[in-house]
């Protein structure tokens, strides 16, 4: 077995009740590793549920997660934040950090609070990678909603983690800022061989940037194939149950919906 199949996260018949609702309905599927997968699907199919139980933020009530050919729950949380980060939908501040300082935060694991050389230039590389040095002193709160979230998302590279798990990332951004959230998520495959997974809403994202997509409905998993299989009138017509015209433009597909 290589090193690739090894690092895989992996459910297994995983289920999850919020009272007397079942949100999820035992799930299985693996997470591929180096590239980009995208949990789509309506409000309340168990995107974020899914994502969350992955993350190990929240406790599945049935079934088994494994990560490197171990259980989830066997990992101690410092030996997990090594190996997997999670950036959640929603993240407030109340103290006032420059952006360098949130990076900063990454680094937790390794350093304890007490940075080394070596943590510092993880710092600077992810603010390099992230495109935010012009900003590195400036205060969280005076940044646009897009700069802080590409500031959050740097200090999850500053984690350097294998695996990247991300809750809604685009939610409340702009065209522009989620764009360039995308292209640094993209990038960190591409070229750090990071495996990322994401939920996210707006489905041309997926099918523009995604090389996996697991469409969930109901608390189940529908569809879990390449995305080229899966961005499809059809099967979208049976996620979301509206009409979609599908779009080829060369190797990808642009999803319209607005006007049919």
């Amino acid at each position: 077995m290589d090193v690739a199949e090894k690092s895989k996260l992996t459910f297994e018949k995983v289920g999850k009740k919020y009272g007397k609702t079942e949100v999820l309905k035992n799930l299985s599927g693996t997470i591929p590793t180096r590239q980009i997968t995208s949990l789509i699907g309506p409000n309340g199919a168990g995107k974020s549920t899914l994502l969350a139980i992955l993350s190990r933020l929240l406790v599945q009530d049935s079934g088994s997660v494994y990560f490197m050919e171990r259980d989830l729950t066997s990992y101690k949380g410092e030996e997990l934040a090594k190996k997997l980060s999670i950036l959640k939908q929603s993240n407030h501040l109340e103290i006032k950090l420059t952006v360098k300082d949130l990076v900063s935060f990454g680094r937790f694991p390794y350093s304890k609070g007490r940075l080394t050389a070596e943590d510092w230039r993880k710092v600077y590389e992810a603010l390099v990678f992230s495109d935010l040095t012009a900003m590195q002193d400036m205060y969280i709160d005076e940044l646009s909603g897009g700069q802080r979230q590409r500031a959050f998302i740097a200090m999850i590279i500053a984690q350097d983690t294998d695996f990247i798990l991300l809750d809604e990332p685009l939610n409340n951004l702009d065209m522009k800022h989620a764009v360039q959230v995308m292209k640094t998520l993209r990038r960190l495959v591409d070229e750090l061989g990071k495996t990322v997974v994401i939920v996210i809403h707006e489905i041309n994202f997926a099918a523009q940037y995604s090389d996996h997509i697991v469409a969930l409905k109901d608390g189940e998993i529908r569809y879990n194939d390449r995305t080229e299989h899966v961005i499809h009138a059809d099967v979208l017509r049976e996620i979301f149950e509206i009409d979609f015209d599908i779009i080829e433009t060369g190797t990808k597909k642009i999803c319209n919906y607005f006007n049919l």
